[in-house]
């Protein structure tokens, strides 16, 4: 009997502690913006592990349908969160967190001087993220076409996985421009390496980033919480650090 009552205890305590465990699937847009929240948030919930994976919100879409183990999906924009829910995995309401921005950014090139820089010769490639998975992706097309840009420059661009990737085929120099979003710009490593230009917002359809719980969150108080938290005032100063508007 005792014997049960100590296994039992262990078998809850093993369920406790995986409760505390939050696995996110967030856009690349947010690697550096949601590092600094989810640090603050394990500081003031110590039994908490919040572990981040960051792709394209496409690709993240994929494997949650393919049942990848998420609890909470944060994309770059508020339809990718709307196909979960319309594919029955999705739990509760799709909520917006933040409004992105785009930019273009260079380490060898003045973007300082706005779009008019595209028409540069010494430009051999330009770094957009695919539009297919990609928000930012689409919505830099977006922009190029309606500037009547796009069939001059198609012939230069090079398609990355995600906003991430093409942020860093600019940065290391493997095109000598790209479309990032501008949390990224901001990052440390890459503010202190380039410029970068904020495009107007005009030119482009607004990126209104949503997230949403997975229906596996239902067994896990944690996620809830933690989505609650990113939601909250308290991380506004998080979201402006790196370029973002928050809802009011």
């Amino acid at each position: 009997m005792k014997r049960t009552i100590i296994t039992v205890a262990l078998i809850l305590v093993c369920i406790l502690a995986q409760a505390q465990k939050v696995n996110v699937a967030a856009a690349a847009n947010l690697r550096y913006v949601l590092e600094d929240i989810k640090a603050q948030y394990e500081k003031e919930h110590p039994k908490a592990k919040i572990n981040i994976t960051f792709g394209s919100s496409g690709t993240l879409v994929q494997q949650i349908l393919n049942g990848a183990s998420f609890d909470f999906f944060m994309a770059a924009d508020n339809e990718f969160p709307l196909k979960l829910k319309a594919k029955g995995v999705a739990w509760g309401a799709m909520k917006t967190y933040a409004y992105g921005k785009l930019a273009i950014y260079s380490t060898s090139l003045d973007v300082t001087k706005g779009l008019s820089v595209l028409k540069d010769p010494a430009i051999k490639k330009i770094a957009i993220a695919k539009p297919e998975t990609a928000p930012y992706g689409e919505r830099s097309f977006e922009l190029l076409k309606k500037m009547g840009l796009y069939e001059s420059l198609k012939s230069k661009i090079v398609l990355g996985d995600n906003i991430s990737q093409a942020a860093q085929f600019a940065f290391t120099g493997n095109a000598e421009i790209g479309f990032v979003a501008l949390s990224l710009a901001l990052a440390p490593e890459m503010k202190g390496q380039g410029k970068y230009y904020i495009v107007d917002p005009k030119l482009y359809t607004p990126v209104e980033q949503a997230c949403i719980l997975i229906k596996t969150a239902v067994r896990n108080t944690e996620t809830s919480k933690f989505m609650a938290y990113v939601l909250s005032p308290r991380t506004k100063v998080y979201w402006e650090k790196y370029g973002y508007s928050v809802p009011r």
